[in-house]
């Protein structure tokens, strides 16, 4: 897939161009959709499959109200668009400047003239342009007159009942209640977060007698404070374990970390760039009397840990890319 950062940086129109435009957080099986149908639509005109989105997303500049956490960092955003098999992604800084472009000027100054749009698939609900004028009946009133052609496909329902569509509110929620395992069925695959192994407290190996990875993380959107089944990507390979987010209470010092305990596993991560793929939620965080209790719990955690992981279909012996 082909990337490109900023309109500027396109030197001419693309043939037949096949356009999704949207912010995509955490390109979830909705999303997958919508790529999937560019893909088919690009295919049937000989055409390029072209994705649009946008660094900052809009809501961190135009919210008034703060933001809300992202699902997906923007470096996991492009491998995920690109695993979709998409020829193109056109990622467009969003500032001030590029909210004052009016629906009409993105249409035919941008999607027409510089990326040469045949055919747009787009949400029904999604819109763009000043004002939130870019909606599907916008498109309608210009499709003849500019000679592209609207693809707009139905919702992906949650679940049988087609009463809630998946979308990345939906989705946020989850994770922040810490289903993670929920999470996997509206995204298409495990939760993940990425993160820098940095010194924690050593106290995992020292006084536990559980080595732990403390991880600085890259993400904004963490799962609720407690212990996961998860299964950890390091340069060399995948390994399973057990993560525990949140201030151990055991310990009283009300700081925040992530650290995991890998399984079946001996070596030095510090420095190292990793990701944690969430399986299920164990427990809850608790406050334990002393450490003997605690450790007591942790190897519980283990022997749970080991048997949901046991379920789960085999990941790589290798990482899908290097860190």
């Amino acid at each position: 897939m082909k990337v490109i950062h900023g309109i500027e940086e396109i030197k001419e129109p693309f043939e037949n161009a096949v356009v999704a435009i949207g912010n995509f957080d955490g390109v979830h099986l909705g999303h997958q959709a919508i790529l999937r149908l560019v893909r088919k639509k690009a295919g049937e005109i000989n055409g390029t499959s072209v994705a649009i989105t946008f660094d900052p997303h809009p809501v961190k500049i135009l919210g008034n109200n703060g933001s809300p956490p992202l699902i997906t960092v923007f470096e996991q955003k492009i491998e995920l668009i690109g695993q979709m098999g998409i020829d193109v992604l056109i990622c467009i800084p969003f500032d001030q400047s590029f909210a004052s472009v009016t629906a009409h000027e993105f249409l035919e100054n941008i999607l027409l003239d510089k990326i040469g749009m045949k055919a747009m698939v787009i949400g029904r609900d999604y819109t763009f342009g000043k004002n939130r004028k870019g909606t599907v009946s916008f498109l309608q009133q210009y499709a003849e007159k500019y000679g592209f052609a609207i693809v707009v496909p139905d919702w992906i329902p949650v679940s049988s009942d087609n009463r809630e569509r998946i979308s990345s509110t939906h989705i946020r929620e989850i994770i922040e209640a810490g289903r993670v395992a929920d999470a996997k069925s509206l995204l298409g695959r495990d939760y993940q977060i990425r993160g820098e192994v940095c010194t924690g407290r050593d106290r995992g190996g020292r006084k536990l007698g559980f080595p732990t990875a403390n991880i600085r993380i890259q993400d904004e959107l963490c799962p609720k404070t407690g212990v996961y089944a998860v299964v950890v990507q390091t340069n060399q390979r995948f390994y399973k374990g057990v993560a525990n987010i949140g201030y151990s209470p055991t310990f009283e010092d009300h700081l925040f970390t992530v650290e995991v305990h890998l399984l079946d596993f001996s070596g030095d991560l510090y420095g190292e760039k990793i990701r944690v793929n969430f399986i299920d939620r164990i427990r809850d965080e608790k406050k334990f009397n002393n450490i003997n209790e605690l450790s007591g719990q942790i190897r519980a955690d283990i022997k749970e840990a080991r048997k949901i992981l046991s379920n789960i279909a085999p990941y790589s012996s290798r990482p899908e890319k290097e860190l």
